[in-house]
């Protein structure tokens, strides 16, 4: 089975909590926006601890390096069968800051052209109801574990 490692986090203020989400770059997620959002996340490896592939991956998909006291949010299993773990920290970054790593990719298919995209094309910061709206449908319990610790 695969297994990612992600990160998600949270800011508040005085009324409102937001969670920290990306989008994935590439042709093929361009013009999908609702139920496309994700939590920081990537693919680690049999003796690789979870926890420092989910900073890691969060550092190379946004280009922050982060540290804290992070909670451990329980795992789920997204539709292909992966198993996702998740860490729950607050922390405020700038989502038009985020500089992410790249991939290339054939494209058009069978064109011969190869092309370069980042990982990660857009961050924003969002409430729970909106949040909701836009991740993942597989990751929204992670979003409703989350509101238990903060509030």
């Amino acid at each position: 089975m695969k297994q990612s490692a992600g990160i998600l986090l949270y800011r508040k203020n005085e009324t409102t909590v937001e969670f920290f989400l990306v989008h994935p770059g590439g042709p093929f997620f361009v013009r999908k926006q609702e139920g496309y959002w994700t939590i920081p996340k990537g693919e680690f490896t049999a003796g690789e601890e979870p926890l420092h592939a989910a900073i890691r991956e969060f550092q190379e998909e946004t280009g922050f390096l982060l540290s804290g006291d992070f909670m451990p949010l329980n795992p789920i299993i997204q539709k292909g069968g992966k198993k996702v773990y998740c860490w729950l920290l607050e922390k405020n970054i700038d989502a038009k800051r985020i500089k992410s790593n790249t991939f290339e990719i054939t494209w058009p298919p069978k064109s011969g052209r190869v092309q370069t995209y980042p990982e990660i094309d857009q961050a924003a910061w969002f409430t729970i109801d909106q949040a909701k709206v836009m991740i993942n449908e597989k990751q929204v319990s992670l979003l409703e574990e989350a509101r238990k610790f903060i509030i």
